[in-house]
């Protein structure tokens, strides 16, 4: 009977055109057709392209449980990003998200339109950044909308009520979107919004609740605060993350060839890897570049370093050798045996899993945050832009399972080697370290727990596939 109600229900995710809201999706959606629903993934061709190549922790057959959409953009500019940009913010993005705010609302009506004639129920769930596709949802007589928070429901409160008590008990400071994006993409959203505020904004306002990639073990204060603040008051609240897949240990990869990295990993000690990676939104000026390479090898501790610049808006466009491959050839010469430096695309989910991984070493997006405490490692903490100087906070004060390296106020400043350096011994060899390490262990138990077969985040899950199929 089950299987009779889900088939009359399509759910379809619509993403936001960047690495780490189609991570998210991507992975919801995995999760949402294991348990048998029809799910559709809308994107701009490129974009699911990029979504499908860079997923990992699941077995690659799982892909063929969704459907694939490519919702057709106008062409757009793709430059290289500007490591010496004056704010991190990812600008060199922006025609790419503009092509698609203005363009893509018009072929994901028409899939809508059509997966509401053969289905009782058309649920989109969409990146909280795509109002559009709320908006197209309240069009239908069958459709309905839940928006996916792809960054910490702490930060969407502090964003709320930037003085609310919760905050105010833990010292929390909130910095205004205004301050950690740039101008050019500041603009761009309330553009956006205004565009949609002229249409009436149905579909935003009669969004029937939130989808929140985090879990209770991480954020259930800040959950019980946005489930009775006047924004959410009459929405359904779902936190089912994190989402990924590597958590339970039912879904882990197979039939793929394992990245040389994970082979140097098995040979070393248990809990003595440093892993540092900045995401995939951000680029290290080359000055900060050969500080960080000093400090990696004066603190003689073992490393992986994924040494990349951000992506692209078409990262299949890229081509030439990398601006760091050079430069690396004598530092990597220098710490043959005890670091490893990666100037491609790395396997995170598998790095952070692996028993020798000790810290990481980040940007702090919402992603690797989530994917660094589920498997119980610690953050040395280095906010480049938008929500990740929250995140640097909630790991610093609230979890207390993060040091900060650079203060994101100081997003302009060359951090010198001997100051990372100081943070990098702190958190491998103090005992400061080793209490942080261990908070963090104890702490990915419970987050581990709470996707498992019922715990907070599976119940939940549970809940909102029980809800849309009801």
């Amino acid at each position: 009977m089950a299987t009779e109600r889900t088939e009359s229900v399509a759910l379809v995710a619509v993403p936001f055109p960047a690495q780490g809201h189609l991570n998210q999706l991507l992975h919801l959606s995995l999760l949402v057709a294991s348990r048998g629903l029809t799910v559709h993934y809308a994107a701009p061709a490129a974009q699911v392209r990029q979504a499908r190549s860079r997923v990992h922790g699941w077995d690659p057959k799982a892909l063929g449980s969704i459907q694939f959409h490519d919702l057709d953009v106008p062409a757009y500019e793709s430059p290289a990003p500007d490591p010496t940009a004056p704010t991190p913010f990812p600008d060199h993005l922006i025609p790419m998200w503009e092509a698609f705010s203005t363009a893509a609302s018009a072929p994901l009506a028409v899939l809508l339109r059509s997966l509401s004639a053969t289905h009782r129920r058309v649920v989109v769930v969409y990146d909280r950044l795509n109002s559009f596709a709320a908006v197209e949802a309240a069009r239908l007589d069958n459709g309905e909308a839940y928006g996916l928070q792809c960054v910490a429901i702490s930060y969407h409160l502090a964003w709320l009520d930037s003085g609310n008590q919760l905050l105010r008990d833990h010292g929390l400071e909130y910095i205004p979107i205004d301050v950690t994006m740039s101008k050019e993409f500041v603009e761009y959203m309330f553009r956006t919004t205004a565009e949609l505020q002229d249409e009436g904004g149905r579909g935003v306002a009669s969004a029937v609740g939130l989808v929140m990639n985090t879990c209770r073990e991480l954020e259930g204060d800040f959950i019980d605060a946005i489930a009775v603040h006047p924004s959410s008051m009459d929405q359904k609240i779902f936190a089912v993350g994190p989402l990924n897949p590597l958590l339970d240990g039912s879904t882990r990869t197979s039939g793929e060839t394992r990245h040389e990295c994970m082979e140097w990993l098995d040979a070393q000690p248990p809990a003595s890897v440093l892993y540092v990676s900045f995401g995939t939104t951000s680029s290290f000026r080359g000055e900060q570049i050969v500080e960080m390479a000093a400090a990696l090898k004066g603190s003689k501790q073992r490393f992986i370093w994924v040494l990349r610049d951000a992506d692209r808006a078409n990262i299949f466009a890229d081509s030439g050798e990398s601006r760091h491959d050079k430069l690396m050839t004598e530092f990597t010469t220098e710490t043959e045996g005890t670091g490893l430096v990666i100037t491609g695309w790395a396997p995170q989910l598998e790095i952070l899993a692996h028993s020798s991984t000790a810290v990481f070493m980040s940007h702090c997006g919402w992603n690797s945050t989530l994917e660094s405490l589920g498997h119980g490692k610690p953050i040395l903490a280095w906010p480049m832009h938008s929500d990740q100087p929250w995140d640097a906070e909630l790991l610093c004060k609230y979890l207390r399972v993060g040091l900060l390296v650079r203060p994101w106020k100081k997003y302009d400043q060359v951090v010198p080697a001997e100051a990372i350096q100081e943070v990098i011994e702190e958190a491998m060899l103090s005992e400061n370290g080793m209490e942080m390490r261990q908070r963090a262990k104890v702490l990915g138990e419970a987050v581990r727990a709470s996707v498992a077969k019922g715990g907070s985040s599976s119940q939940d899950m549970d809940n909102f596939i029980a809800y849309i199929t009801r």
